[in-house]
């Protein structure tokens, strides 16, 4: 009987960019990196990123951490820390420590690799799947390694397929018929189209296959140049492109559906308006994210919490939930909650209403409070009566209002809005 090919997963390690602040999700991240931030009630984003190298058999793994790591690395220690070294499994954590220089931390993507390279060949991998750690979506990152063996190609590059003119916030390849990479655009303001349809354009993901050995190279040269930013997308991959043979993967190849016909679910919920509507998504009846499929689930640290509670069923004292996720712990006290997502342990009290709400863990609602349309952050007490989501100009007096109408909430407004009162 002929043995199957072995999988390529196996003789490849998962190397993960995550020490990002995420400006744009604002106060969000004032104390967390963007990958540590909180998604899909028990999940971080960076999740996502390790549990699709997981279910695709990688089973090396590293971390390169910097912005305010602790949350991360807690998280990473407390969720991922399964891998058995005496199996050939690891899992590292990378923070910034001058490992190389002693006078800078990491100087871009490719400098993170590169202050690794010692630790990267411990793990004696034939190649290298670098990821970005901030992105929400399932893949399959085995089927774009095969691609780029039997390709041949230097590099190959994970592409989105989207509309020519949500282009230009990318990075955008031009390809021909082979799905050879001619050209790499930095946020064009023409992007070109696909050779297969002229109103679409291939945008990069961020995720970019190596062989180890070359990749090396490449990074020692990078390093010795002075003119590099020390960047993958601004000089690695330009440079490939070049005078080497980058290849585009396109993401509808490898996504996981949860059926056939769903579409290629990936977001980038860098904004607080992405955040929260791509975190309300998973409350339609049927998502485009399928949280729910145990063959290719969502791996997190799962704190030990007691079943979700609703209590009291009086007229208009009633705990109830509808169209909503509500995660262990929360207790839902004579309180309305509609299309919203409550995390790990949020409590609501009597005569409050959360419509279209995102609560992260451990908020506590007060009584009589009206939420609409709003993100509130990690532990924030919602005073009782207090009321978000009615009046942009009043909401905008104390707490963040995003340009789609969300409001976010967070504990040092709430206090500063005491003080003032």
């Amino acid at each position: 009987m002929k043995r199957p090919p072995e999988r390529l997963s196996r003789r490849a390690m998962a190397f993960v960019l995550a020490g990002g602040r995420g400006s744009r999700l604002h106060e969000l991240t004032d104390r967390r990196a963007k990958p540590a931030v909180y998604f899909g009630g028990k999940s971080r984003i960076i999740d996502f990123a390790l549990s699709n190298a997981l279910n695709s058999g990688i089973r090396k793994m590293a971390i390169a951490t910097q912005y305010k790591a602790h949350s991360l690395i807690r998280h990473c220690q407390r969720g991922w820390s399964f891998f058995r070294a005496e199996r050939n499994e690891y899992l590292d954590i990378l923070p910034a420590s001058q490992r190389v220089d002693e006078m800078h931390w990491y100087q871009g993507t490719a400098d993170a690799v590169f202050q690794n390279i010692d630790i990267i060949d411990s793990y004696d991998v034939d190649h290298v799947v670098i990821l970005a750690g901030d992105h929400i979506y399932k893949m399959d990152y085995e089927l774009m390694l095969r691609q780029h063996v039997e390709s041949g190609a230097d590099v190959t590059v994970g592409c989105l397929t989207v509309p020519r003119a949500d282009a230009t916030a990318f990075g955008v390849m031009a390809v021909d018929g082979a799905g050879r990479i001619t050209e790499f655009l930095e946020k064009p303001a023409d992007p070109p189209g696909t050779p297969d349809d002229p109103d679409k354009a291939l945008a990069s993901m961020g995720i970019y296959v190596f062989s180890w050995p070359l990749l090396r190279r490449l990074l020692q040269q990078d390093a010795a140049n002075p003119g590099s930013s020390r960047d993958f997308g601004s000089d690695l991959i330009p440079a490939l492109v070049r005078g080497g043979k980058a290849v585009a993967h396109r993401f509808e190849e490898s996504c996981v559906r949860h059926r056939p016909d769903a579409p290629s679910y990936w977001r980038d919920v860098g904004t607080v308006d992405a955040f929260w509507k791509a975190n309300l998504d998973l409350t339609d009846f049927d998502p485009e994210l399928d949280l729910w499929d145990t063959d290719w689930p969502i791996w997190t640290y799962s704190e030990s919490v007691p079943p979700a509670k609703f209590i009291h069923d009086e007229e208009t004292r009633r705990g109830v939930a509808i169209s909503s996720l509500i995660c262990g712990g929360c207790i839902i006290s004579g309180t309305e909650v509609r299309n919203s997502l409550l995390f790990t342990a949020v409590h609501s009290n009597s005569y409050s209403t959360l419509d279209h709400v995102v609560a992260l863990p451990y908020v506590t609602i007060g009584r009589h409070a009206r939420l609409s349309r709003a993100v509130v952050d990690r532990g924030v007490t919602i005073p009782p009566g207090l009321v978000v989501g009615e009046d942009p100009d009043e909401d905008a007096r104390w707490f963040r209002v995003s340009p789609g109408g969300v409001t976010l909430v967070t504990q040092p407004m709430l206090d500063k809005r005491a003080a003032a009162q």
